[in-house]
């Protein structure tokens, strides 16, 4: 039986949407879009879903240094239309507006449901390099600091503790070398006292024996001068 793999869902208080800026003198139209539309969904992210609002706020500056390549400049053209017969109106690249411009790429490099609105919501462009969102970018900025310090510290502590794990580990076989020296001496000093016991209780037989013998002999001698005294 094959066993049901559980799909990432992140819950919403665990999703952090930060600000970015992003500088668009001398960029190209189309690869700065796809950018900015891959910041607004949230795929440069490990913790992307599609059906949750995941990306960031994005704010672009210098938009009116945006450009295109080849022809388009003069030949591209923006369609649009009342639903009313004969009411079709085309307007060319050179008098849009270069927020509006940028807008309508992003949008269309955004997923068609539900989410692209409030996608586009979070993304604010502006012609000059000023913008009112400073104190946004500074809370960002701010979070990402204390992130890394929060890692940094971390990882430090768990360095120490690895360290200190090591030196108790070193202490500790330390130890269990001297208690094994130590049982091997009181081996060795019991084996030499077990020895020295058997060498007395060796020289103690002998002792028995030689006494045994004197005995023997003082006995032979007796009863041969108690023969000699019968006789």
């Amino acid at each position: 039986m094959s066993k049901k793999i559980e799909q990432y869902n992140p819950s919403a208080k665990n999703i952090v949407n930060d600000w970015k800026v992003v500088d668009a003198n001398g960029q190209t139209l189309g690869i700065l879009a796809s950018k900015i539309a891959t910041m607004l969904m949230g795929k440069h992210k490990p913790n992307y879903v599609p059906h949750m609002l995941t990306g960031d706020y994005v704010v672009v500056i210098n938009a009116s240094g945006i450009k295109v390549t080849g022809m388009k400049s003069e030949q591209k053209f923006y369609t649009r239309h009342s639903q009313y017969p004969g009411n079709i109106k085309k307007i060319p690249y050179n008098r849009m507006p270069s927020n509006k411009v940028l807008h309508l790429a992003v949008k269309g490099m955004l997923p068609k449901n539900k989410l692209s609105s409030k996608m586009l919501k979070r993304l604010k462009i502006y012609d000059d390099s000023n913008h009112p969102h400073s104190a946004q970018l500074l809370g960002t900025e701010n979070r990402l600091i204390s992130k890394k310090e929060t890692l940094s510290s971390g990882v430090a502590s768990a360095k120490s503790s690895k360290k200190k794990n090591n030196t108790s580990s070193s202490v500790t076989s330390n130890k269990n070398e001297d208690s094994v020296a130590t049982t091997k001496a009181k081996a060795t000093t019991t084996k030499a006292k077990a020895t020295t016991t058997k060498d007395k209780a060796t020289t103690t037989k002998a002792k028995a024996t030689t006494t045994k013998a004197k005995a023997t002999k003082t006995k032979s001698k007796a009863n041969k001068s108690k023969e000699d005294s019968t006789k």
